[in-house]
């Protein structure tokens, strides 16, 4: 396989991979609106009217119930009528992208949507059917959460086709751009995540500026920086609740990086006039380019539960077999298959394994003690809890420099930039031709 073969092949699993993080995002989103409070039916008078189709105040009302559950902001009238501005933003944009899509034919199937929904469920441990049943009770017409899946499926597919040969990643591109992160070693290298809002032409400016201003008030409040961006950045990133990843120098504009340099770690900037309009940033972390050697682990948990909650001077005769169960696998599981296997074979004993590896730093500092004294291969000793009793097992334990990319990351960023770019064009395109009529 040539280079340029691997490189199409991991541009058709970014297209994909896009979608899935959307269905984490909003997977996220749905499993706090379940447990807001319910709703209130609201009349649907018209808000705004896009290019001859409505947008009702049911539609804004939802949506920021929706918005205001996600960043566990009080569901008062208050704070409803503080984020509507946003949200009929929001709608407006979503709006658009899906006229486009309908107009260009892009097909999104009822399987997909379901599918979509199905996975939601899922990542919420809930069976099928019950996200209707949910939000039923909540007051929230299924359809509404339909309607925003079908506009990111359709936009993410019209931007992806929009992109064409641009979507071919030059091997030679990946290797000019693995020189310039070796050429910049040692410089530094920032964590970002970003809000973007922005300002097609002058007459935006003003309400750009406020509406950046309003989601600083609703960070500094306590709003999560992912769930904000999620729901209101017009960057694609919004996907990924705003996450920008490592960046160095040059990489963003000269106006953020200049306010980056200054940001102790865990800030949120004011209001960042750019080209394309308004950015809020977060910084995460910071690192030299180059340089971050980590601890990175492959672990398998296993959970053997108490039918009752443990009470250390009478234990009930279940707890004392779980515990017996427990330090027998302890003592005689060598290895992840044979632990796996142990686990498996044991009543009501649950195993798990995280998803990728865990960087040890990374973990709380009780569990970085537990993990660092373990021998790869060999259990932990049983740790007991009031519900319970929890079994490691590192089954393997590397070092690896994280600040140096591998060639599929620098052209999964490189192909990133580019459906990021094109996609502000073509909002800013569609807004300036959308005949758009606000209603109060």
């Amino acid at each position: 396989m040539t280079d340029r073969d691997r490189c199409r092949g991991h541009d058709l699993r970014l297209s994909k991979s896009i979608m899935r993080r959307f269905a984490l995002s909003l997977a996220a989103t749905v499993t706090l609106l379940v447990a807001a409070a319910a709703a209130s039916a609201q009349s649907a008078g018209i808000v705004a009217v896009v290019n001859g189709d409505i947008i009702t105040t049911f539609d804004v009302d939802s949506r920021r119930r929706l918005f205001a559950a996600t960043a566990g902001l009080p569901l008062t009238p208050e704070v409803l009528e503080r984020i509507t501005p946003q949200v009929r933003r929001l709608l407006v944009d979503e709006r658009l992208r899906l006229q486009e899509a309908l107009r260009r034919r892009i097909p999104v199937t009822d399987a997909e949507v379901a599918s979509a929904i199905a996975r939601i469920e899922r990542q919420n441990s809930l069976p099928q059917g019950a996200l209707r049943a949910n939000l039923a009770r909540q007051g929230i017409d299924i359809r509404a959460l339909h309607g925003q899946v079908r506009a990111t499926i359709a936009w993410a597919k019209l931007v992806r086709a929009e992109l064409g040969a641009q979507a071919e990643i030059d091997p030679d591109q990946v290797r000019e751009r693995l020189r310039e992160i070796e050429a910049a070693t040692g410089q530094p290298e920032f964590l970002v995540s970003e809000i973007f809002i922005a300002v097609d032409d002058p007459s935006q400016e003003r309400e750009a500026e406020r509406t950046a201003a309003d989601l600083i008030d609703q960070l500094r409040r306590g709003a999560p920086f992912a769930a904000v961006a999620t729901q209101f950045s017009q960057s694609l990133t919004a996907e990924e609740g705003g996450d920008l990843g490592w960046v160095r120098l040059g990489q963003l504009e000269p106006e953020v990086e200049a306010v980056l340099r200054q940001m102790p770690v865990g800030a949120i900037s004011l209001p960042i006039r750019t080209a394309g309009g308004y950015t809020v940033v977060t910084l995460r972390a910071r690192r030299e380019v180059g340089r971050d050697i980590a601890t990175l682990l492959t672990l398998r948990q296993a959970f053997l539960p108490f039918e009752t909650v443990l009470d250390p001077r009478a234990p009930t005769p279940q707890q004392i077999r779980t515990l017996e169960t427990a330090r027998r696998i302890s003592d005689t599981a060598r290895g992840c298959e044979a632990f796996d296997r142990a686990v498996q074979t044991s009543p009501n004993a649950r195993l798990t394994a995280p998803a990728g590896d865990l960087r040890l730093d990374q973990q709380p500092a009780e569990l970085q003690r537990i993990l660092a004294g373990l021998q790869p291969g060999r259990p932990s000793e049983p740790l007991i809890a009031p519900d319970g009793i929890v079994l490691f097992m590192v089954c393997n334990r590397r070092q690896e420099n994280l600040a140096i990319p591998t060639p599929e990351a620098v052209a999964e960023t490189i192909l990133r930039e580019r459906i990021d770019l094109l996609s502000r064009q073509m909002m800013r395109d569609l807004r300036r031709r959308a005949d758009i009529e606000f209603r109060t």
